[in-house]
Parts: structure tokens; C-alpha cells; sequence
């Protein structure tokens, strides 16, 4: 067996099956591809807390998924050459949970809070002290006799990572010091990441394999590295030292990934709104209880793929197929939806 055969066939030999999504995270603000503005001020922001000594400003990251939010949290702590504390909203039922978090930091420590948006209202109101007085206050017994003290906290840094941040209070985004928006990546440099991942991974692919990887990628470096490694498996059971481009189509087909990167629930939800219900408009809901989906799952994850990119469109009486939904599915769109889009916006 030769040597590059061992590379995708044989995973003691080089390890990649131990390399998860973690491995793949670039390490530094010179290694993270894309987001360009975001990555310069960040380097501004922490260069300058670094020639002061301090913590650095708190950090807001909003963005779709998986455009690289926590990477850029470990970034930062990395950077700053300081611990880092990852959790998230959902976690956090009580103000309780996050007083004893916030107790535990150490001068200088990050604090990565995922999903901040979710957090329950208690411990909204604790962490606007704790970010800008640096202080909780513990409250100790009950009814009349209570009395809240005052407990001293290091400085630390907050970074709150959050796909919705229009559900973020004014009070709590107003005490970042930075907010960020990611937003998705072009082509290009879903391009470079699909290279960089192959390379971590030790696999050899051609250029037109890492173009296919990419053009069905969402604009999502997540995406392109899962994808990347079902095209891997596919070329590994084929036999294969190398990836090539027609392993590429072959794994995304049978993954169910086309070429515009809708997947099967993206095009359940198209197929449901014009096959059931002639294009609608239709409401969230019925949506989702048509194609076995939780509402939640329908809003978050093929929703903002499909309205971005033109195949359905939101309207105050619900969801609608857009001229090309239809031409996606290969079915013609009637008059009326053609009219809707071709008329003049008031």
C-alpha cells in the first residue's frame, strides 16, 4: 500500500479521524480567513488593551451560524495570552449560575457567552454591573431580612456571540465596547478555507473539487468543513488517494446538497410553499408542521439560506416563492408571481 493511499485510508497512520472541527479552527487573526474590517479592528482593539495591561473591551459577535464566532473567541484569548470560560445562554437558568461563573474569572479572563440572547432576564440584569462596575451583589436570605453584598469581580473580558441580535435589550448592547457582525463568505475564500482544511487533514484535492466544496458551501466555512469530509469518506470508500471533482458531485449528490447548497429540508420547504400551497403566502407554522419540522428549526436554518439567496421571500401575510423558487424546482411560476415581483415597489 503506498504512502498516499495511506493518507485517506488509513487514519492511524496520520491521525485525521482525530481531527474534529476544533483542529480545524485557525489559531490566530493571521491564520482566520475572511471578515476582513472585523479582523482589523479586533488587531486595533487588542493590540492597544495589550500596551495598556488590561483587559481588553467587552465584544459583541453577531452573526449567522457558523461563520466563525467562537473560533474568534478562542482567537482572543489566544491573543491576549489568557484564559477562556465558554458557555452560553441556554445553560444559564438561574442569576445564580452566572454569579458563580462570574466569581470564579481571573484578572484578565475571557468569558465567551454563546447564544447571549437567550439568556434568562435575572441574569440579564446581574451581568449589566458585572460588566461595567465589575461587581455583583449576592443577595443573602430571604423576605425582609435580605441584604445584598456587594462582591468585588476581576476585570475581565466579555465576548457574547448571538444569531439574533435584535433580541438583545439596549441596556445589554449598549455595554459591549465593539460589536461585530460576521457576515457570509464569498466563494473565494470559502475556497481558501476548503484548501487550508484539506491540508490540515492531509488530503490531496484539485481545484476544481475544492470550487464544487465551496459553491455549495452556504457561504459557510462550517458547511464547507463538513462537506469537505463527506467528500473524503466518498473518495475513502471509493478507493481513492486523492479528491477529485467528480468525487465531489458524486458525494454532494448523494448527500442531497445541489449545486445552489440547498439541502433536503431547504427544499422540502421550497417544494412544500409551491406544491401544497401554490407559492402562498403561507404562515411559519403550517410551514413547518408540512414538512415534520419544528417552527424554530424552519425560521433559523432554511428560512435566512432561502430568503438570502431569492427562492422565498417574507410578506406581513406570511411566506412566499419568488420566481426563482420555482425555476429551481424546474416548475414554471404562474402570472401572478411573476407580476408581484415585476411590480414597481411604492
Amino acid at each position: 500500500m503506498s504512502e498516499d493511499h495511506n493518507r485517506i485510508v488509513d487514519p492511524v497512520a496520520n491521525g485525521e479521524e482525530s481531527l474534529s472541527e476544533n483542529a480545524l479552527r485557525p489559531k490566530t487573526l493571521k491564520e482566520f480567513v475572511g471578515q476582513h474590517r472585523v479582523r482589523e479592528q479586533i488587531d486595533v482593539l487588542l493590540t492597544a488593551a495589550r500596551n495598556r495591561g488590561a483587559a481588553a473591551d467587552h465584544i459583541l459577535l453577531s452573526g449567522p451560524p457558523g461563520l466563525g464566532k467562537t473560533t474568534l473567541a478562542m482567537i482572543l484569548a489566544s491573543e491576549m495570552a489568557t484564559p477562556i470560560r465558554i458557555t452560553s445562554g441556554p445553560a444559564i437558568t438561574h442569576a445564580g449560575d452566572l454569579a458563580a461563573i462570574l466569581s470564579s474569572l481571573v484578572e484578565g479572563e475571557i468569558l465567551f457567552l454563546d447564544e447571549i440572547h437567550r439568556l434568562p432576564r435575572p441574569a440579564e440584569e446581574l451581568l449589566y454591573l458585572a460588566m461595567e462596575d465589575f461587581r455583583v451583589d449576592v443577595v443573602v436570605g430571604k423576605g425582609p431580612g435580605a441584604t445584598a453584598i456587594p462582591l468585588q469581580l476581576p476585570h475581565f473580558t466579555l465576548v457574547g456571540a448571538t444569531t439574533r441580535a435584535g433580541l438583545l435589550p439596549s441596556p445589554l448592547r449598549d455595554r459591549f465596547g465593539f460589536t461585530a457582525h460576521l457576515d457570509f463568505y464569498d466563494p473565494q475564500e470559502i475556497e481558501i478555507v476548503v484548501n487550508r482544511s484539506a491540508s490540515l487533514l492531509g488530503l490531496e484535492i484539485d481545484k476544481k473539487a475544492i470550487a464544487e466544496i465551496a459553491g455549495r458551501s452556504r457561504g459557510t466555512p462550517r458547511i464547507a468543513n463538513r462537506l469537505l469530509r463527506r467528500v473524503r469518506d466518498y473518495a475513502q470508500v471509493q478507493g481513492s488517494s486523492s479528491l477529485s471533482h467528480a468525487h465531489s458531485k458524486a458525494a454532494l449528490e448523494m448527500y442531497e446538497v445541489d449545486e445552489q447548497g440547498l439541502d433536503r429540508l431547504d427544499r422540502a420547504v421550497l417544494t412544500a410553499l409551491i406544491e401544497r400551497f401554490n407559492g402562498g403566502p403561507v404562515g411559519l407554522s403550517t410551514l413547518a408542521i408540512a414538512v415534520g419540522e419544528e417552527t424554530e428549526t424552519v425560521e433559523s436554518v432554511a428560512e435566512p439560506f432561502l430568503v438570502r439567496n431569492g427562492f422565498m421571500a417574507r410578506t406581513p401575510r406570511g411566506r412566499i416563492a419568488t420566481e426563482l423558487g420555482y425555476s429551481h424546482l424546474g416548475i414554471k411560476a404562474p402570472p401572478a408571481i411573476a407580476s408581484l415581483f415585476d411590480a414597481p415597489s411604492e
